[in-house]
């Protein structure tokens, strides 16, 4: 069948297949020219009305009905539901284009689905893993209180000092969830100011002074740096950003190393870069660095205190500020982390 067939066209086309039929065994049997040609208009006029009928009321209209239930689940447009008699020539064909883009819509639903599971539960796994280490070293440490060691001058104080290390990591945990799940659904609104990017960073240096000094990491500002650095933004969430990448460039930066600060005049807005001479982080865990949870190695980052959530907060601030954030690396040079804010 042709595309855009009528259902006169294809009843015309079995009755004068039926017609052909039909005359040729009359003509053999019978002989008659004037017999066979009456035959031949009788049996395709029977024919064509015959099968337009059953065309146009089991076929064509059962589909234009499917069509129209298609279509009012797509839309809930009364007046582009009333056009649809009118506006379709071959319902058939529409129904067809209708199903393939449903199927290729719902194969893509589907794959996002399963992929949304996958993160979700490695996501519960990763939260339940996190939650329980602090929270089975706080018990441990209670259970030995209460067995004996509350009387213990020498024990009872370190034990206690330690339980509350894991109170404070379960709380800073808990408190990341939060910042996360505000910042996703828009529950925590930016306050947007004009503010000096270079003081800023002054005082998040002045923050992680010691942090620095415990690593004898030497943080510097590029020579090439202007004084000032007007930018538009939210100041207390870019300081936030502006803490959770400098102590992960100390953190795992080398001991004994620098951390280099940049800021690049990008046209309309302002490029700031954080630079390390650390161990680097190999290029395949690039592109899920900033996944809540991920570890590039698992056992050295709970070792630093990490939580899993800082570089997943810094990049959900950065969006939401609808700029952008990346990293790059080499092993066995260095890292570097660039985020994009607005020019004031």
């Amino acid at each position: 069948m042709k595309k855009n067939t009528s259902p006169r066209s294809v009843a015309f086309i079995a009755g004068l297949l039926a017609a052909v039929l039909s005359t040729l065994i009359i003509a053999i049997a019978s002989r008659d020219i004037l017999i066979s040609v009456i035959n031949f208009a009788v049996v395709l006029g029977i024919c064509y009305l015959v099968f337009n009928y059953l065309l146009q009321e089991f076929v064509y209209n059962k589909i234009k009905l499917i069509y129209k239930s298609i279509y009012r689940f797509k839309t809930h447009n009364p007046k582009e539901l009333k056009a649809l008699d009118k506006n379709i020539n071959d319902p058939i064909e529409t129904v067809s284009k209708e199903v393939l883009a449903w199927m290729l819509e719902n194969s893509k639903e589907i794959d996002q689905l399963q992929k949304q599971e996958n993160f979700r539960r490695e996501f519960l796994g990763n939260v339940s893993h996190e939650l329980k280490t602090p929270i089975q070293s706080i018990q441990g440490y209670i259970h030995t209180l209460l067995d004996g060691a509350l009387e213990d001058k020498k024990v009872n104080r370190l034990f206690l000092t330690k339980a509350s290390k894991s109170t404070e990591r379960l709380i800073e945990l808990v408190d990341e969830l939060t910042s996360i799940s505000e910042l996703e659904g828009d529950k925590s609104p930016l306050d947007i100011e004009l503010f000096d990017l270079v003081k800023l960073t002054e005082e998040v240096l002045e923050m992680v002074e010691n942090l620095a000094k415990d690593k004898n990491v030497a943080i510097h500002f590029k020579k090439q740096n202007a004084k000032i650095v007007i930018v538009e933004a939210d100041k207390s969430k870019i300081r936030q950003v502006l803490v959770n990448l400098v102590v992960n460039a100390i953190k795992y930066g080398k001991s004994g190393g620098q951390i280099l600060i940049g800021y690049y005049d990008m046209d309309k807005n302002i490029l700031t870069e954080i630079s390390d001479d650390g161990e680097g982080i190999a290029e395949e865990h690039l592109p899920r660095l900033f996944e809540r949870f991920y570890r590039t190695d698992s056992g050295r980052s709970r070792d630093q205190g990490g939580s899993g959530l800082g570089l997943a907060i810094v990049k959900h601030i950065i969006e939401a500020h609808k700029q952008t954030i990346n990293v790059r690396s080499t092993l066995g040079v260095g890292s570097t982390f660039g985020f994009t804010l607005k020019k004031g």
